[in-house]
């Protein structure tokens, strides 16, 4: 369990939220509803946000603060929703926690509001009123079933055309896809006295349906000159089947990025890609296979700048996968029809091996980094260049830093070179990740920044990356 001195640290974000004093009624409503909707969360009041401070409550209004929590909650809030509320004392001041656990009844919503206006979720550090996609897929989270074993009704299964998976199906597991191993697989299911396809067969055919109902199920790919969204060098859409969509993809990366010679074992030349190909690979499957089909208007991103490589994928990051531990072999199926069938296929592993295998191929890069974020309705994983060792390039990194630190200072208040100076005069033995829960910046933004006072003379790295630490450079 973290400490609330690290807590007070982190900024705020999908799972953690700071108040200086008791929100209105309407807003702290919002904001335990949009917690229990999600991944559960925690508040804490008492304390400012933007710059973060510890103001306090008075320790006579605490009672009486929990008993305002509780009855809100009780009172605007449905289904019925219990937060565990205690009481902390840091820096000689009194403050209150709020635990939020993820809900197993959702949708919740504003009493007063009902269900298609009170519903709402957390986006980011804030609360966002439910879309009618979100509360279907939160009622369908409720029932436990997934959108891709819905049934479709606009073609009975008889006419669908799928035959590029059928020969797929046969290749590779070499059981023909008669009608019994499509209801096995829930491939179909029956109605009214008829077979109709599920959306997940719909996903996997090539019949004029799946352009009509999931226009979106495909992937943008863009190869941008510079790292801005600006000008592209190459573009291509994939639109066939969701099968082969991971393999175009990643094939659209291997042409737009180089393969260098690194030495020679023997008479033998060893070639190795500028980034970890096998990670990316597994990253662009997991993209297709985990996204949320259920959101219209949304299609998955594949884009290559020089310094980077981005993959978003509609959906937010289920609540029990951490990437930060990417080693444990977390496994959560969003898409639970699909899912099965795309390993029995060979297109992802064992359940819970992809985390695992990208941080392992990590490992042989220590020259690229790996971030993630969510933004909006998305959740992205970026493969970044640490060392930028052209002036054009690092010009538009400092671009792109420049940039995460504005967004990041709304959130939480004015983060400077300076500030990471001061934390490093305070600590010469301070982690890039310590400084990263600080000052709410990203790996890239840290390193940009430590990066920036070692030109400027400022500071030193003494020792190793691990053992060592930091040296502060007086001006004589």
């Amino acid at each position: 369990m973290n400490k609330i001195s690290e807590i007070i640290k982190q900024p705020e974000g999908r799972r953690l939220e700071f108040k200086e004093q008791l929100p209105s009624n309407a807003d702290l409503a919002r904001t335990i509803v949009a917690f229990a909707n999600d991944a559960g969360g925690e508040f804490y009041i008492g304390i400012k946000n933007n710059p973060r401070e510890v103001i306090g409550l008075e320790e006579s209004k605490l009672i009486e603060t929990e008993e305002k929590i509780i009855n809100i909650v009780h009172d605007q809030c449905l289904p019925v929703i219990l937060p565990e509320v205690s009481f902390l004392y840091l820096n000689e001041k009194h403050i209150i926690k709020v635990h939020v656990f993820k809900g197993n009844d959702p949708p919740y919503f504003i009493k007063r509001k009902g269900v298609e206006e009170g519903t709402y979720i957390r986006v980011g550090s804030s609360n966002r009123q439910a879309s009618p996609d979100i509360i279907a897929e939160l009622k369908r989270q409720h029932h436990n079933i997934s959108f891709d074993g819905e049934i479709s009704y606009e073609k009975t299964a008889d006419v669908l055309e799928f035959l590029l998976f059928e020969a797929n199906f046969l290749e590779k597991t070499g059981e023909p896809l008669n009608a019994e191993v499509l209801k096995k697989l829930e491939l179909i299911k029956q109605s009214r006295g008829l077979f109709y396809p599920t959306n997940a067969l719909i996903l996997l055919s090539e019949d004029e349906i799946k352009r009509k109902q999931f226009p979106y199920s495909k992937i943008e790919c863009a190869r941008f000159k510079g790292i801005e969204p600006d000008n592209f060098i190459d573009q291509k859409s994939f639109d066939s089947s969701i099968l082969t969509q991971p393999e175009e993809a990643y094939q659209f990366v291997l042409r737009h990025i180089s393969q260098g010679t690194t030495d020679y074992t023997g008479v033998y030349r060893n070639d190795r890609w500028e980034y970890p190909v096998i990670a990316i690979r597994e990253a662009i499957r997991n993209a297709v296979i985990h996204r949320d089909y259920s959101l219209g208007g949304m299609d998955i991103k594949v884009a290559v700048f020089d310094d980077k490589i981005e993959i978003t994928s509609p959906g937010k990051l289920p609540p029990t996968i951490d990437f930060t531990d990417m080693l444990s072999g977390q496994s959560n199926i969003r898409n639970k029809i699909l899912a099965p069938i795309f390993k029995r296929l060979g297109i992802i592993e064992q359940w819970g091996n992809g985390l695992k295998l990208i941080a392992d191929e990590l490992k042989k890069y220590p020259e690229i980094g790996f971030d993630w974020k969510e933004p909006g309705l998305s959740f992205r994983v970026i493969f970044f260049k640490i060392h930028a060792e052209s002036t054009t390039v690092e010009k538009t990194v400092e671009k792109t830093v420049e940039k995460t630190v504005e967004k990041t200072v709304e959130k939480t208040g004015e983060v400077t070179v300076e500030e990471i100076l001061s934390q490093i005069i305070v600590n010469p033995n301070i982690t890039a990740k310590e400084l990263q829960n600080i000052t709410g910046l990203s790996r890239r933004g840290v390193e940009w920044n430590l990066a920036k006072l070692k030109r400027e003379g400022k500071i030193e790295r003494i020792g190793s990356r691990k053992e060592g630490y930091w040296k502060v450079i007086e001006k004589q």
